[in-house]
């Protein structure tokens, strides 16, 4: 009888020894089980972030491939209205360029050369298609400028499309970038092209004074961007950020490429993918690294019908400036495109327009969609001012303008300089014969501080 209950007893143990195994291996296969969806998870995650680098990179080839293009067609145009056409082309693509550019994870003095001398020559291109839009014939110092331009361009072309053979080949690997203190990987992307690099570095410095600070030009930068309040914020809530300003119920899949420094704005760009979108809408968003402002949004797609006027437009686009955290927002001149209208906006204090504190939309003329937002004017420029003392009264600055000036609308004005600095000015709009004209009377001492010609063509406003 012992022994029979010693065998149960033996048999019990076992049982439940098998019953411990069973739950160990169990836990085992979970793990394992786990530990596959995570990796596999990790690996799908480090594709698409792959994916979204190259993607940036990609478009800007394409885009600086368009730039070379446009800059040689320019030095053969005879016709000042295909000149006008080619350098308004120009300016669009470098502008695009600079977009895709900032998107890339990495900081180097090579990267930020070409941010400038991309945006140098938006600029310039851009001045120089307003005389031929006035159907002035270029100088030929200004045409030796443009093959300037298209000689460091075609070096550019160049120095990407070895970088684009280098990815193709395996040897760069973005989504190394985003890991935290991976110095070396970036350090060794930069080297690759060392050499271009340096000698593009070299030839900046050559054609600096090919720098067009047009008139209030959105491009102006500051070492201490005013509009930039607020504290450091991570990755993970700039994606929380970008996500709640393209409206969360919108975006299926927002992905992180990581953060730029490229610019005085160190930001955080993402790429998102649209819910339930009919028109193949993809959205690249920039968050600002300090304080969480947006810096751009850019969503391209074809716009096949013009329903809206360009008042429509204009009131869409301060609306949805209202809505998003920027009030008292005046629309001031605007370009037209197939489709779709980029309006600039200023800052109104106090009844007075800060031309400095400048917001760029793009706003689709067939359904009012804003499919683009750009605020690096108003990041670095805007701040509640000290309005000087009006000491000029409005009578007294219009005695300093010219007696044939037909007045059409007069108010006062902030207007920024080619150094950096700010007037206080009186504006008056008027016309002379044909010719539209801005005039700025300092209000302070009454001087004649700058006089813009007002060009008015089926495309937009534009001034020069």
């Amino acid at each position: 009888m012992e022994s029979l209950k010693e065998k149960v007893y033996d048999w019990k143990n076992r049982l439940k020894d098998r019953h411990m195994l069973s739950i160990i291996v169990a836990l085992i296969a979970i793990i394992v089980a786990l530990g596959i969806y995570a990796y596999k998870k990790q690996t799908e995650y480090k594709q698409v972030s792959e994916n979204a680098y190259n993607m940036s990179f990609y478009e800007v080839v394409s885009y600086v491939d368009n730039v070379e293009s446009y800059l040689a067609k320019s030095l053969i145009s005879t016709s000042p209205e295909h000149g006008a056409e080619t350098l308004t082309y120009l300016w669009r693509e470098a502008n695009l360029a600079q977009v895709y550019l900032a998107q890339l994870p990495l900081n180097t003095e090579g990267l930020s050369n070409t941010a400038k001398f991309l945006n140098q020559v938006s600029d310039y291109s851009y001045s120089l298609s307003h005389k031929n839009i006035y159907d002035e014939p270029l100088t030929q110092e200004e045409l030796d400028n443009l093959k300037t331009l298209h000689d460091y361009s075609v070096e550019l072309k160049n120095t990407l499309n070895q970088l684009s053979d280098e990815i193709n080949e395996g040897r760069i690997s973005w989504g190394e970038l985003t890991k935290k203190g991976n110095v070396a990987f970036a350090q060794e992307v930069s080297n690759i092209s060392k050499d271009s690099f340096s000698n593009l570095e070299e030839n900046f410095h050559e054609y600096s004074g090919l720098i067009y600070d047009g008139a209030f030009s959105e491009h102006m930068t500051s070492s201490n961007p005013k509009g930039l309040t607020g504290e450091d914020i991570d990755e993970e809530k700039a994606k929380q950020i970008a996500s709640q300003f393209i409206g969360q119920d919108k975006v299926e899949e927002i992905t992180s490429n990581g953060l730029s420094e490229n610019g005085n704005i160190p930001s955080y760009s993402f790429y998102a993918t649209l819910k339930n979108s009919d028109k193949n809408e993809n959205v690249s968003i920039a968050i600002s690294k300090k304080g969480g402002h947006i810096v751009y949004m850019n969503c391209d797609r074809e716009v096949s019908s013009e329903n809206l006027s360009q008042e429509q437009a204009d009131e869409i686009g301060k609306v949805y400036l209202n809505n998003k955290g920027f009030e008292n927002m005046k629309e001031t001149y605007y370009l037209k495109q197939e489709g779709i209208v980029t309006v600039n906006y200023a800052y109104m204090q106090d009844n007075v327009v800060m031309y400095p504190d400048l917001i760029k939309l793009k706003i689709a003329l067939d359904d009012g969609e804003i499919l683009g937002i750009e605020t690096t004017g108003y990041l670095n420029s805007h701040t509640q001012r000290n309005l000087p003392e009006v000491k000029i009264t409005k009578e007294q600055a219009k005695e300093n303008l010219n007696k044939n000036l037909e007045i059409q609308s007069e108010g006062l004005a902030i207007i920024p300089t080619e150094y950096k600095t700010e007037i206080f000015c009186w504006e008056f709009k008027g016309k002379v014969e044909d010719k539209e004209f801005l005039v700025y009377i300092n209000a302070e001492n009454g001087n004649e501080e700058d006089i813009l010609v007002i060009v008015n063509t089926p495309n937009g406003t534009l001034t020069m």
